[in-house]
Parts: C-alpha cells; structure tokens; sequence
C-alpha cells in the first residue's frame, strides 16, 4: 500500500446485517435472507459496499446462531440455499459483495463434530476438542474440580463436566459452545475446506470471530481473580496465543491464495495490541487484511468489566484512536466501528439520544468515517436508532445478558435493579431489538409477533420518516460514504490528532499529497468556542446549516450542510456539531 494507491477495501463502506432483526420476509417474527433481499435497494442507495452477515448457518441459537451445528446448512428460520444463492446474486448485481461471519473458535455442542467427540475417550475426533480431566486431587463435579480457574465470557466456569467419562470440555462461552481444538491438524484441514466450500459459492471474504483465541497456551494454567468476580481470567493463555501467526498464515496458504484480489479478511480480535494488530494485518505477512480491536468500546468500563460503567472520558478515547492510527499508519489497516450486534447503540452510549439524537447520532459519524481504515455501519445506525428501555429480566434474550444476571442476583448478592439498570445500558439487547422501518404494527419489521420486542420509540424514529426528513441520519451517513467513495485524502490520508488534552473537542486533520481536511466536532449538549484559528476553511459536510444561519433551533439544513460554497470562519461550535472542512 503506497500513500496514494491502496487495495479496493480502503475505498469501501462494510454494513452489517443480524439478519434475526433485520427484515422478516415471512411473519414468524424472524428475519429471514428473503427479508434482506428486499431491502437491497436500501442499502444500495445508502451506498454501502460490503454486506456483513452474521451467522445464518445451521444452528440451535443459545446465542442467536453463534452455535454452529452444520457450516454448510443455512438454518431454516433464515431460509434455503435457494434464498442464499439470490441475495449473492442480488448484492453481486448491485456492485456489493458479500462477507459471512466465520465462527472456527469453537461449534455449537450439538454439531456433529462434537457428538463424536463425547462419545467416547477412544473417538477418533476426541481430540478435536479440549478435554481435561478434573484437577489434581478433586474428583469429578467436585466444587473446584474444574481443570482450570477460567471464567466463561457468559457468566460461570469455562469447564463442563462430563459425565460420562469424568472429564471436561473446554468453553470459552456458553456450555452449548465447546472449543475446537486448532491443535489437531485435522480440525484446521476441516475449517478450511469448509470455508473453501463457501468461497466456491460466491462469499467474498469473511468476518472472523473472536480468531485471535484459536491459539491456546499449553499446558492450560489458572489466571488471576479479577475484583468482584468468582473466576480467573483465562485471557494471557488464549488471546493471541503461541501459534495464531503460524494458524492465520496457513489459513491464508490453504484458503486464499491463488483466488482473486477481491476477497476480504477481517478478523475480531479481542485483547489484540498495536504491536500485533500490525503484524496480523502486514500486507506481506498474507495473514488478514484488517482487524477490529475493543479497546475503544471498553474505555467507559471500570475494572468490573462491562456492566462497570464508568462513562467515557472523551481524552481517553482521543488518546486510544490516535494510536491505532498512528500504529497503523504505515503498516497495516484499521477497522472503524462504534456500533455492532455485540454493542449498545452508539447514540445512546456517547451520544444523547433525546434533544440532540440527530445532531449527536451524526456527529459521532462523521468523526468515525473520517478516521483512516474501513468504516462499518450496523443495521439502525444510520437511522440513529437507540437502546432499549426494558423494564424486566424478561424482556432480555441474550444468553450473555440473562446468565450475568442470574450469577450476579443469586451468587454475588447484588441488587436486582442496579443489575437491570447495567443490563439496559450495556446489553447486547440493545442492538438486536428489530431494525425500524416505518411507524406500522411491529414498526414494519414483520407481521407476525417479533421475537424480541421492537423499542417502542420506533413511531418516531424509523426509516420512513428519517428518510423523508430534512434531518436525516440516513441522509447524512449517504453523505459520509459518497466523500469516502470519491476522495483520497479520506481513503488514504494520514491522519493528525489535534488539542489532545482537550475534554470536549474532537479535532483532527486528514493530509494526502498537500491536501489537508479538518474534522472538527463539538462531543457535548452546550456551544463550544474554538481556539484561535481553527475553524476556517470550506465546509464539506455538516450536520447544522452553515454558522450564522437563523433557520431552526439548530440550524436548517438537517440532511447536513454539504458543497464548496461556505467558506467557514465561525468560531463557535453549536451542541454536537460536527464540521468537515477542505483548508488547503
């Protein structure tokens, strides 16, 4: 990659779909690839590049297809291949590709795989998995007798017990969620014919889960009790382990060299670093083309993890930025995301979602596109859609989010509600509660009874009224990607962090080839006066109207104030303003 010329991805905008929320093509109450296929016009207009999908294959859903029993059956709540092989077709027809989400670090329990694995001590497979017998001394189902300490990301131990031969199985999630065993070379053999196979069928590239935990740290050892907690934590020994280069680079060999330069590979990786992010992501290292990190989405987080909220100190998340760009910037490609199916909504988290939920929604669009990597959007986020205001327990489905309030309420003594209150602001709930089209029944996601229930403010923000409005999300994140489509100072240009220490000014520059774009946004609900000096320059794009303009409240032109024809002098800032500006 040259400071002027990079790979396709640089120039393109990835969208998630959670297809259970997304359209439900057939009123069961879950989304369905039929019901994708018919907003593809949608997402064409928005002008996104990449469909990311997440999991549709074969699957019991404890955690919403993230469970895989069959790589290469599509589940029948999404539909039939025949429905699969149409929305490639239709993304294909549309100048889009298609990215499916790769799940390798572990299958659900009940994949075939894994029932010949448990089967038996002698099977052929049962080293396919992580089986352990009790610890030293302990007999099996024995209070402490698990193999290790380790805390399962969903609440409990890491370690199942199995009855039948008195060992235990390896989790890293939920109990339905047994490790594979990348150790075994026949285990690899099988994840990449499988991925393979899909490839073959049009898939384009693939979005990675959790991949950097492939890799164990042997032999398995207890990790550190954090405050608060009943288990160890089993990161250090499996986040970005001994042999995940040596994994990624074979994957790459066996999967994706020799096949055309389209394709894509992003790889999630919790607890990844600067330092290895770049060697994951060297062009000449043939491991992937980018990964997302989360270190940015845990910064208002306490020691608790993330039902510790502690609010976001916006120098914290400047500070963390600037180094991914800066780490990045001549090595390697980041992944720019605030929102996914694994988030609360972002306007909702750092944004306010009340009087100044377009301003903000948009604000914190424009700051994140105009950062240099790939941006992703998730399903709602264009339409500024926020968290959820769940009044029980019994409104939640995720399995993270219901297994932590049972061990908190029953084995940690904390207060019911102070749980809740966690859960409402944190739960991945939150992103998954149906996408809002119109302000009809079901806020015209479906016609039958919405497996979770759609946030009740959808009569007011959905798709068909933002779209129509003359402050639209929608509209504005339109905006953003055509900028990234056609310049290269937003593919490419590298980036500059400016007044660092400041705790409610974001601002930065974009430089390419003499070229030089200013970013400047306005992170708070009150005005905001700019240090001397910057704040000229030619507005390109703008969630207010032009600075002067009497029009609303905040400003007339809601879609965003876009075009070379303001020449900005302004020296204030309006509540959540965001400006880009052309200054040289």
């Amino acid at each position: 990659m040259t400071e002027t010329s990079g790979p396709w991805w640089t120039r393109a905008v990835v969208y998630q779909v959670y297809p259970r929320s997304f359209a439900d093509a057939d009123g069961d109450g879950i989304g369905d690839l039929a019901g994708i296929l018919g907003k593809l016009d949608y997402l064409a207009e928005l002008g996104v590049d990449i469909l990311w999908l997440s999991p549709i294959y074969a699957s019991p859903q404890k955690d919403n297809g993230y469970d895989i029993s069959d790589y290469q059956r599509i589940d029948p709540v999404f539909g039939t291949f025949a429905d699969f092989d149409a929305l490639v077709e239709g993304l294909h027809a549309r100048g889009m590709k298609l990215v499916m989400d790769l799940v390798v670090n572990h299958t659900s329990n009940e994949h075939p795989w894994f029932l010949e694995s448990a089967s038996s001590p002698q099977s052929p497979k049962r080293d396919w998995y992580w089986w352990r017998d009790p610890r030293k001394g302990f007999a099996p189902g024995e209070p402490g007798a698990e193999p290790t300490n380790w805390g399962s990301f969903f609440s409990g131990p890491t370690w199942t017990l199995d009855p039948a031969s008195g060992q235990y199985y390896l989790h890293l999630f939920a109990r339905e969620q047994p490790d594979l065993n990348w150790e075994n070379p026949e285990v690899r053999a099988a994840v990449y014919d499988m991925m393979t196979w899909w490839l073959d069928r049009g898939v384009d590239g693939f979005r990675m889960d959790v991949v950097n935990f492939l890799s164990k740290t042997l032999p398995l050892a207890d990790g550190a009790v954090p405050p608060g907690h009943l288990w160890g934590d089993g990161g250090p020994q499996f986040m970005s382990g001994p042999r995940i280069h040596e994994f990624l680079a074979e994957m790459h060999r066996e999967v994706f060299a020799g096949r055309q330069a389209e394709l894509i590979t992003v790889a999630e990786m919790p607890g990844v670093t600067v330092e290895e992010a770049r060697l994951f992501t060297n062009p000449a290292r043939a491991e992937v083309d980018m990964v997302f990190q989360f270190e940015h989405v845990s910064l208002d987080q306490g020691p608790g993890g993330k039902w510790d909220y502690r609010g976001l100190d916006l120098r914290d998340l400047k500070t963390s930025w600037n180094r991914w760009q800066k780490g990045l910037a001549e090595t390697g490609w980041n992944s720019l995301y605030l929102d996914n199916h694994d988030q609360p909504r972002l306007v909702s988290r750092f944004g306010d979602d009340g009087a100044y939920r377009y301003e903000s929604a948009t604000l914190w669009a424009a700051l994140l596109h105009l950062h240099r990597g790939t941006p992703y959007i998730y399903q709602g986020e264009e339409l500024g859609m926020t968290n959820v205001p769940f009044t029980s327990i019994e409104d939640f489905r995720d399995i993270e989010s219901l297994n932590w309030y049972d061990e908190a309420t029953m084995k940690l003594g904390r207060d019911p509600q102070e749980v809740l209150a966690a859960l409402r602001r944190m739960s991945r709930d939150n992103a998954r509660t149906p996408v809002q089209w119109t302000g009809g029944a079901n806020a015209g996601f479906t016609t039958g009874t919405p497996w979770i229930a759609v946030n009740p403010n959808y009569p007011t923000v959905n798709a068909e009224l933002d779209r129509s409005s003359p402050r639209s999300v929608y509209r504005f994140y339109q905006r953003l990607i055509a900028l990234r489509h056609g310049s290269a100072v937003v593919q490419l240009g590298r980036f500059g962090l400016e007044q660092a220490d400041h705790p409610v000014l974001y601002a930065f520059t974009r430089t390419l080839d003499g070229a030089v774009l200013r970013v400047l946004g306005n992170v708070s609900g009150e005005p905001l006066g700019l240090p001397p000096g910057l704040g000229g320059g030619t507005l390109l794009l703008g969630n207010y109207g032009a600075p002067g303009d009497a029009g609303t409240a905040r400003g007339t032109a809601g879609q965003g104030a876009t075009g070379r024809a303001s020449v900005m002098e302004q020296d204030t800032l309006r509540p959540w303003e965001v400006r880009i500006l052309e200054v040289s």
